[in-house]
């Protein structure tokens, strides 16, 4: 039941308690240092060879030096031949 639901329901008397306790999300970065420096690391021959194009690898490592998160999508991962997060926490 979502909480809508549950305060809805403590509202009209239907429950006798109101729990607004969340289980603390897992969250997971997809742009860790070490992507980052394997992407800041990568020759234009070497970004070309699995098919990127040069606008992809510019908007890589220019957000690569930058200290913000930025989206890595999985068929970017496929490409270079890296294992994305998921594959990595599941290899745990």
């Amino acid at each position: 039941m979502n909480k809508t639901q549950e305060l809805t329901r403590f509202l009209l008397g239907k429950s006798g308690s109101l729990d607004f306790v969340e289980p603390v999300p897992e969250l997971t970065r997809s742009d860790g240092r070490e992507f980052r420096e394997r992407i800041l690391s990568l020759s234009a021959s070497e970004a070309r060879r699995p098919g990127l194009g040069k606008g992809t690898v510019h908007y890589l490592k220019k957000h690569a030096r930058d200290y913000r998160p930025f989206k890595i999508h999985d068929r970017l991962f496929k490409k270079l031949g890296w294992n994305t997060l998921e594959q990595d926490i599941k290899n745990l």
